[in-house]
């Protein structure tokens, strides 16, 4: 079976984790030897930077990022094909959905611009209303990353006999001590922090966790915030009355992001809303004590093995961090639960059920 698969995302300004989930994905799916990949994105003058370069032969189309986004969108125009050649599916891995010429899977991480449509720019406001028209009256199959996405999208119109639920995985590799070492060093500090990691936006919630972290009251931890700056957030305003306490890193590679993890007292990530969250799992991996939001993805996602809290509470959040810090045996408890959580959690079991995706389709089509 030949699939087009979007790798657009790879060349965003932020490529975030919609890329990083489309990468590891087309990876696993290479794994299995049961499909030929393709990729397909805009016109561009060369590759996406070293950590965003897709793993299969990308086929460009001759229209720019946002000329192509409009007109996929808007005209349904121009098929993938018209690049790739003949595929059997085509499937979307990021937001931008391309014409139905044949067989059309959708992956839909979030539908969160349609709750908090204030938090984006008027262009990912208008880009993202295009998203859910096309996936919701084109798509074959929509694979949801989480139960919580998959419910929303039966909330907002989707057909529920076109919705699967195909969870994310993480990559089960430990830190080793040495780029633990490597780390500390790089970072500056043999203080015990709380770490946080994502790109820099509203539904993050940074203003909550860092109020929380003052809450906490304590003057021998350190805030770590780790990831690229988005849009409509200034975190350095944020952190201004408390910047001696903390290390903003941007972008960190793989292998000194684990050792991150690892080194890290415990995990807060308080998003107001998420498809998946791969910091919980990531941090759980490394054995690292979880504090995330209540009655989101991230609760599904960690599986009682987290501290659970309200993410809109500072006081709630700092309390939920003060119950690790504090308590040795509980974050112990939660770093052994965390580790057999995020096993459960493959690239495998997501490619497995991709692929089954794709017959489904091919075999309507056939």
């Amino acid at each position: 079976m030949r699939v087009a698969v979007t790798m657009e995302q790879c060349w965003h300004r932020v490529p975030g984790g919609t890329a990083r989930a489309a990468l590891a994905q087309v990876r696993a799916l290479q794994g299995t030897g049961a499909v030929d990949l393709v990729g397909v994105a805009a016109r561009h003058a060369g590759p996406p930077p070293a950590p965003w370069v897709p793993p299969v032969p990308v086929c460009q189309l001759r229209l720019p990022t946002r000329l192509l986004y409009t007109t996929w969108h808007h005209l349904r125009w121009p098929d993938p094909q018209q690049a790739t050649g003949p595929v059997d599916v085509v499937h979307a891995l990021g937001m931008a959905v391309p014409p139905r010429r044949a067989p059309l899977v959708v992956t839909v991480h979030d539908l969160d611009f349609l709750h908090e449509p204030a938090m984006y720019t008027r262009w990912g406001r208008h880009f993202f209303a295009g998203f859910v028209r096309c996936t919701r009256d084109d798509a074959d199959l929509v694979l949801c990353s989480s139960v919580t996405t998959r419910d929303d999208c039966l909330a907002h119109g989707f057909p529920a006999d076109r919705l699967r639920v195909v969870p994310l995985g993480v990559e089960q590799v430990a830190a080793t001590p040495e780029a633990r070492v490597g780390a500390r060093a790089w970072l500056g500090t043999d203080r015990p922090f709380v770490l946080w990691v994502g790109t820099a936006e509203p539904r993050k919630n940074l203003a909550t966790l860092v109020r929380a972290f003052r809450a906490l009251g304590r003057d021998d931890l350190d805030l770590v915030l780790v990831g690229p700056t988005g849009w409509k957030e200034d975190v350095d305003a944020l952190v201004a009355p408390i910047r001696d306490r903390v290390r903003l890193t941007g972008f960190v590679e793989r292998d000194r992001l684990d050792a991150l993890y690892a080194e890290a007292a415990v995990l807060c990530f308080p998003s107001l809303r998420e498809g998946f969250g791969f910091p919980v799992l990531e941090a759980m991996v490394q054995g690292t004590p979880v504090v995330t939001s209540a009655g989101t993805s991230t609760e599904e996602v960690a599986g009682g093995a987290a501290v659970l809290v309200d993410p809109r509470d500072a006081d709630t959040v700092a309390g939920g961090m003060a119950a690790v810090l504090d308590d040795p045996d509980r974050a112990a408890a939660l770093a052994d639960a965390g580790r057999a959580r995020a096993a459960t959690f493959t690239w495998e079991r997501t490619a497995r059920l991709t692929l089954d995706a794709y017959g489904e389709v091919a075999g309507r089509a056939a």
